[in-house]
């Protein structure tokens, strides 16, 4: 039996190969892909704009994905052959001080991940621990479903920002993060639930998500000062400094955009006079998963509305080119094997 996959052998180039399906080793399941999502991150890493820590070339990318076991390996659950499933996709050790007080992302035992540095789920399979997986209702919809790894995310910085029944929140920035962060947020009765995104389209499209308030950038410039959390899901130069504005004196503020060199600092002034608490998040934790898997599968987070578009393996090129372009009409981008 033969599987395909996308390989980046080096950053701009690809090509679809095909070969021997893979055999899932001990403690291994094979998962047969049913969607995998691309995002930013996997187009830093077509582009070779990933810090070289977090990447290994050539690489099969694709860490946000579902799909359903069609084997085990060695020591691992037979019953576990049929499921649908989601994991997680750092390889944590499991047994470093990080892992063991439950910061698996946070991980000493050296950094893996499935899509950086071990064979993604671009591909018709994907060999994970079976240890990681986060086993779904039978009746899950699979589509939806591969967009639990930024649900998790989102579940980590809900975590960290300790979000409360009547409180004035404000997420900077409107695209597959943001709005997921809207949803999981209104869930929670926020007085307010502002969205702050220069693109009025998305923030519209952010309204009917559960915000309660569309701002841009500068619009958000008159109620500086208002907020009780504010999560930052853009990873734009300037929204780590300027979430820390919004901020109310005492407030959170919870990073989860993944930033670049040139980003504008956060003023170290105005965080000693604001008294601001200021989180970041990078991956999400196994509790996170276990959060953004529990909130799925009762519907109270439903990805499927945030999808656009999807293409098959042999338009990855078409497919990563959409993702970053800017249009505003592009939410999430699903290759569907």
């Amino acid at each position: 039996m033969t599987s395909r996959a996308i390989v980046v052998d080096r950053p701009g180039t690809h090509r679809l190969a095909t070969g021997p399906r893979p055999a899932p080793g001990p403690g291994e399941v094979l998962v047969e892909v049913a969607a995998a999502g691309i995002c930013m991150s996997d187009r830093e890493v077509y582009d070779g704009h990933r810090d070289a820590a977090f990447v290994r070339y050539p690489v099969i990318p694709g860490h946000e994905w579902s799909g359903t076991v069609v084997a085990v390996g060695p020591g691992a659950d037979p019953a576990l052959v049929g499921r649908r499933t989601v994991a997680e996709g750092f390889r944590a050790c499991g047994v470093c001080a990080r892992c063991r007080y439950g910061e698996t992302s946070l991980c000493t035992g050296g950094y893996a991940e499935t899509g950086f540095t071990e064979p993604g789920a671009f591909a018709d399979h994907v060999v994970v621990p079976a240890r990681l997986l986060h086993p779904l209702r039978d009746d899950a919809d699979l589509r939806a479903a591969a967009l639990l790894e930024p649900s998790a995310v989102i579940a980590a910085a809900v975590r960290a920002g300790r979000a409360r029944p009547g409180e004035r929140i404000a997420v900077v920035g409107a695209g597959t993060l943001g709005l997921l962060a809207v949803q999981w947020l209104a869930a929670g009765s926020p007085a307010v639930l502002a969205v702050v995104d220069p693109r009025e389209a998305r923030g519209a499209l952010a309204l009917g998500f559960g915000g309660s308030l569309a701002l841009t950038p500068e619009e958000a410039e008159s109620v500086y000062g208002s907020f009780d959390l504010v999560v930052e899901t853009a990873g734009a130069a300037t929204t780590a400094a300027s979430s820390c504005l919004l901020a109310r004196r005492g407030g959170r503020v919870v990073l989860t955009g993944m930033f670049t060199e040139g980003a504008v600092g956060i003023d170290p002034v105005h965080l000693s006079l604001s008294q601001l608490e200021v989180r970041s998040v990078f991956g999400a934790s196994s509790s996170a998963w276990v959060d953004a898997v529990r909130a799925f599968d009762l519907g109270l987070l439903d990805p499927a509305p945030l999808i656009t578009h999807e293409f098959p393996l042999e338009r990855f090129g078409e497919a990563v080119a959409l993702v970053g372009g800017g249009d505003p009409k592009t939410g999430k981008v699903l290759l569907v094997p």
